[in-house]
């Protein structure tokens, strides 16, 4: 667990380092007609209409809730696992003095894995049993960043709700398990909706952020932590393998 969660945690620096430049230190320039920095400020921000983000967490699948028992924990334990994934926004709409509304679509995956239990209750044996869980999600995104430009507080509460779509997989040792002669793999449906806030890392190097709007395009990029709920029970079916999870979620984002 660690070492995975390591490498989640370098990926997410690797962005910071190299996606979002103000982060980095920026030395003002001078010459003959007075500092840069002073020519950046006349220029104007750059057109803006979409979002993206890197985004982890832990991921708790609800398997159990809907079965007898708990297979789920018994086969897997409670040992924390973790979901990486991705989203866009395009943001179609924006309204003066709130912020923007558009559509988004993002997606994320996480593994389970533990040795596999013999049907007798007398152990494990060597072969790992693995799940893998892939949810997707369309979503109506609403971003109000009127406190950030009206108010200039560098804070940009947001709200997501739509459909939600997973895919799910079993794997015994090399081979798709199976369970009573049945391939371990389908899809499970349902709403996902999040609630977040967005901090503007902007204001940590304002000049060095004007710079990267007029190089890359990126017109403001942020930190977030979003409460993320994917209920992914087939709208309370039986017959549907609740792989959602209720989790917080971390992650960087850029607007362009």
């Amino acid at each position: 667990m660690s070492v995975r969660f390591g490498r989640l945690i370098a990926s997410l620096a690797t962005v910071l380092a190299v996606s979002l430049p103000s982060l980095t230190a920026h030395a003002q320039g001078v010459d003959e007609f007075g500092s840069f920095g002073h020519e950046r400020d006349k220029q104007g921000e750059s057109e803006q209409d979409s979002a993206y983000e890197l985004r982890f967490g832990r991921y708790e699948p609800e398997v159990d809730s809907q079965l007898n028992g708990s297979p789920f924990e018994t086969a897997f334990g409670g040992s924390a696992r973790f979901l990486i994934g991705a989203e866009g926004d395009w943001q179609l709409l924006r309204i003066p003095h709130f912020g923007s509304v558009g559509p988004g679509f993002g997606f994320g995956l996480t593994k389970f894995s533990a040795k596999a239990p013999f049907t007798d209750g007398s152990g494990t044996s060597e072969s790992d049993t693995r799940l893998w869980i892939l949810p997707m999600y369309l979503v109506a995104v609403a971003r109000a960043d009127v406190f950030m430009r009206d108010f200039r507080i560098p804070l940009v509460p947001y709200a997501k709700f739509g459909f939600g779509y997973g895919l799910w997989w079993s794997s015994d040792g090399t081979k798709t398990a199976k369970v009573d002669g049945k391939v371990a793999r389908g899809a499970s449906y349902g709403l996902t909706y999040a609630l977040g806030g967005m901090f503007l890392l902007d204001v940590l190097d304002p000049d060095d952020a004007k710079s990267a709007d007029g190089v890359t395009g990126i017109n403001n990029s942020y930190v977030f932590m979003e409460w993320f709920r994917p209920q992914l029970d087939g709208f309370g079916s039986k017959k549907v393998l609740d792989i959602g999870s209720s989790s917080w979620l971390i992650g960087v984002a850029v607007e362009i």
